[in-house]
């Protein structure tokens, strides 16, 4: 028996399924005796690049039980991967969307502007890493597909573990991060037409292992077209936050994609303005004027027939810049500056909004 060797293995997770190796069938033949145990590990690949980092926590699990330790490492074989992907996708089909499934819980929030230019994907990414850090299990889209950005904004260099046909998301500040970034080389421009942008946003959904998240950040492109209008009918339990500044031509134009989202089902959860003033001695200095998100929020509230808030001011943040050009969120790497405080109150209202429960299992019996 190996028990002692399987209950310090299940203590080792996987860094990219987030799960025991123990379940995930990485654990071959086990020798053990009192002071010693050999072990075969299986990695899903070749060329994992998480392996150094899995036999580092296998021996360190295995020397607190055992005097000798020995860790063989190797690769899964065809039909190891094949059983491990019916296993991550809960037997359900290939190209299955688990978003769009009626007892899915996620709560996915469309992050939208009008323009480029207002901060969009930066706060997306500060929004995320916000959530995780309060201790919720976070995936992140990245659907600009054209205005690609959040991989170097959250400072994930390396590229999706292809499972079979299942793509294993990076993962930087316990955030899961899909981009069409990660599949382009030397900085080079996506030139795509509608059909092409519907088919990749649809694969990030269905070729992608999310696993049990609390939420789905979307980064959308500015404006509203087609991929705006793809993903509002892959994800339609999907809520809007619109991203605006004070300018009042910015807002005119961030009503826009408030009201596209309307069009294709998505509520709106909220306005953040960004760019709301600059912090000084003297109180604060509205370079870009004030009243934009105030505006939005009014305009969508009558469009929808719903009270839509504005969620947030975000001071303007020399060091949000310089965080962002560093590739290391705001809310991480300063904590204390205000652009960061105001950041993570808003992620705590992310947390405190109603989950939309109508049609769905919950999953109890009566006794």
């Amino acid at each position: 028996m190996s028990k002692r060797a399987l209950a310090a293995l299940a203590k080792v997770i996987d860094p990219e399924l987030r799960q025991p190796i123990t379940e995930l069938g990485m654990v071959g033949p086990i020798q053990e005796t009192e002071d010693s145990v050999t072990v075969q590990i299986k990695l899903t690949i070749v060329g994992c690049p998480a392996s150094q980092s899995i036999e580092r926590d296998v021996t360190e699990a295995l020397a607190e039980v055992f005097k000798n330790v020995e860790v063989d490492m190797t690769t899964m074989t065809n039909d190891e991967r094949k059983a491990l992907t019916v296993k991550l996708r809960g037997n359900k089909p290939a190209k299955f969307n688990p978003f769009a499934d009626k007892d899915n819980l996620t709560r996915v929030i469309f992050v939208s502007s009008g323009k480029g230019g207002v901060g969009k994907s930066t706060l997306t990414v500060n929004l995320a890493v916000a959530l995780a850090s309060l201790g919720q299990k976070v995936g992140l889209l990245d659907a600009d597909i054209f205005g690609y950005s959040v991989p170097q904004l959250i400072g994930i260099n390396q590229s999706p573990t292809q499972v079979e046909n299942l793509m294993l998301p990076p993962i930087a500040h316990d955030v899961k991060v899909i981009s069409i970034g990660f599949f382009v080389k030397d900085n080079q421009p996506v030139a795509w037409r509608g059909p092409m942008l519907h088919r990749a946003v649809e694969q990030f959904l269905t070729d992608v292992f999310w696993g049990d998240l609390d939420f789905l950040l979307v980064d959308l492109p500015p404006g509203t077209g087609d991929v705006a209008i793809s993903l509002g009918q892959l994800l339609p339990k999907a809520k809007t936050l619109v991203i605006t500044t004070p300018q009042h031509t910015a807002a005119i134009v961030a009503e826009r994609s408030g009201a596209i989202g309307l069009q294709t089902g998505q509520e709106i959860l909220g306005v953040i303005e960004n760019m709301s003033y600059l912090p000084s001695d003297n109180g604060p200095v509205e370079i870009f004027g004030s009243g934009g998100g105030d505006a939005v929020a009014a305009r969508l509230t009558e469009l929808s027939g719903k009270g839509v808030e504005l969620m947030g001011k975000i001071p303007i943040s020399q060091d949000l810049r310089i965080s962002a050009d560093n590739q290391s969120p705001i809310v991480v790497s300063d904590p204390a500056d205000p652009a960061a405080i105001e950041i993570t109150r808003i992620a705590k209202l992310l947390m405190g909004s109603p989950r939309g429960l109508a049609g769905k299992s919950l999953k109890i019996s009566p006794s």
